[in-house]
């Protein structure tokens, strides 16, 4: 059954700038004239300049980015900033806390990276449209190397690319089905909002992502 539904986008913008060798946290550094994550903030402006946007970003960089959004004139009505935690979990709960809970009952929610700025108009609307439809809608793309298992002992074995698929953001869920998951204890594998909606229990709806959507993450990938 199609639900009505209010939709909310969480953008996730912790990292640092360790693996980009750079004193800048990487969502900040500039990408053809603006930095990273106004890209990835326009991207989801585009596809709606009205749906409430919260941007989780550590405390020690407010300063930075409200400086960048004043030079720029960058000041979206519908984004609203909100405290990130110690871990990219609690980063994401904090943004959840900061959506009304009576939004939950016909709510959906786009999680995604804020270096993430190749995401498309396109594919951020069918997040949205499976997840009305199935409650969750995960970004892939198949794998294109082959791939090998690595066990704690060292040894490897071959799998099936055919079957591997390459997890992206954004990823949506029924708001419901995302405040419940993420009232289970914090586990420290969790390395996506997949995963912990997996651990929950509830279904995992895969939809075809893009090769373009990258995760900005070294210096090879700002190239």
């Amino acid at each position: 059954m199609t639900r009505t539904d209010q939709f909310y986008a969480i953008i996730v913008a912790g990292g640092s700038g360790s693996r980009m060798k750079s004193d800048i946290a990487k969502q900040f550094l500039p990408l053809r004239g603006k930095p990273i994550l106004q890209h990835t903030i326009e991207q989801f402006l585009a596809y709606s300049d009205t749906m409430p946007i919260r941007l989780v970003l550590p405390e020690r960089d407010l300063p930075i980015w409200e400086t960048l959004c004043a030079e720029r004139r960058f000041r979206p009505a519908n984004v609203t900033t909100v405290i990130g935690g110690a871990s990219r979990f609690q980063s994401v709960r904090n943004g959840l806390a900061s959506i009304p809970i009576e939004a939950d009952k016909a709510g959906l929610v786009a999680v995604h990276d804020g270096v993430r700025p190749y995401v498309s108009p396109a594919i951020i609307a069918e997040s949205f449209a499976t997840a009305s439809h199935r409650g969750s809608a995960v970004t892939c793309v198949p794998a294109k190397d082959s791939v090998r298992l690595v066990d704690a002992d060292g040894r490897n074995t071959a799998v099936d690319r055919a079957r591997v698929r390459l997890i992206q953001t954004p990823q949506t869920f029924r708001l419901d089905w995302f405040r419940q998951a993420f009232a289970v204890a914090e586990q420290p594998h969790f390395t996506d909002c997949a995963s912990v909606l997996e651990f929950a229990n509830y279904p995992i709806t895969l939809i075809e992502g893009s090769y373009e959507n990258i995760k900005i993450t070294t210096p090879d990938d700002l190239k």
